[in-house]
């Protein structure tokens, strides 16, 4: 009962951190019609960081100098916060310029992108069933990027670009050192972006920021940081293999807030390319908790015949 109330918890920490990541997209696409991606991305990431400054002080993440020396320039560090940066810009790029929706759902191939990441780099094995999926998991991108047809929008392309970057970013997540803070790691990331954004705005006309951008962009900083928080939340309080699935409720949101928020009605065809993302994606999890279930068996029979020994 104990093990099922974790993981319930789990999953609602999970699909309260796929809520705020989208609330802070949409929030982020309302304002870039008035300011420059930089601008936004500057002002965002100034609040964002002080509030991350204030959670690292408040759980010790900044005790130590020594430690916070060394955790720096942990090479892991540095690659993860590369494919932030990264992804932030060509993510946001292709959400001002596509249905968020659409954006939404080609990053949902992300799971199958680092499995494959995983074994070609990390040289961890992967089966032909989940090499199956994953090639459906990009037939469905296909479909909803629809390159070649009269409706593409070269920022579907942009939107690739973030996947791979964030691909990067959890492969390097995947390698660093346990002992690193995941509030400091966050504190860095909130840190790179916003002097992405300082840097990009020296080259872009600044346009006056009005009360409702400054609500929209202070909203979207605490809502992406609740974001993080529940999704930290998400994986400490619940088995991964029954939490991640709900990750997939951000297409939900999505949705909703597209229709809601902006009108936007996606086609059939992208719709079956999401359902294909999604099916392929969960295929993979049930997979993984599969071998995982296996070798826990095999190791336990091991570990009953060494001792029968």
């Amino acid at each position: 009962m104990k093990n099922l109330s974790t993981n319930a918890l789990g999953a609602v920490f999970m699909m309260g951190s796929m809520a705020g990541f989208v609330i802070n997209d949409t929030l982020m696409k309302i304002v870039l019609n008035d300011l420059g991606l930089f601008q936004a991305i500057l002002i965002r990431g100034l609040f964002a960081t002080a509030f991350m400054v204030l959670l690292c002080w408040a759980m010790g993440s900044l005790s130590s100098a020594s430690s916070l020396k060394k955790n720096l320039k942990d090479k892991y560090l540095i690659w993860r916060s590369i494919g932030e940066v990264g992804g932030t810009f060509f993510f946001l790029t292709a959400l001002f310029n596509l249905p968020i929706a659409n954006v939404t759902a080609v990053l949902q191939i992300l799971p199958l992108t680092i499995t494959l990441a995983a074994a070609l780099f990390l040289g961890e094995t992967v089966g032909w069933r989940r090499y199956i999926a994953i090639s459906i998991g990009f037939f469905g991108v296909l479909l909803v990027v629809k390159p070649g047809a009269e409706g593409f929008n070269v920022f579907s392309i942009y939107a690739l670009i973030a996947t791979g970057f964030i691909t990067l970013r959890d492969i390097a997540t995947r390698q660093m050192p346990q002992n690193i803070p995941s509030t400091l790691v966050s504190l860095v990331t909130s840190i790179l972006v916003t002097l992405l954004g300082l840097i990009g705005s020296l080259f872009q006309p600044w346009a006056t920021v009005g009360s409702d951008q400054l609500i929209y962009l202070v909203s979207a900083a605490a809502i992406l940081m609740v974001g993080y928080i529940c999704s930290i939340l998400a994986m400490r309080d619940g088995e991964v293999s029954f939490v991640a699935p709900f990750r997939y409720s951000i297409l939900i949101w999505a949705l909703l807030l597209g229709y809601f928020v902006f009108g936007d009605v996606p086609d059939w065809v992208s719709i079956v390319g999401a359902v294909l993302i999604v099916g392929s994606g969960l295929f993979s999890f049930y997979r993984e908790r599969k071998l995982a279930r296996k070798a826990e068996i095999s190791l336990a029979s091991s570990s009953a015949s060494a001792s029968n020994h």
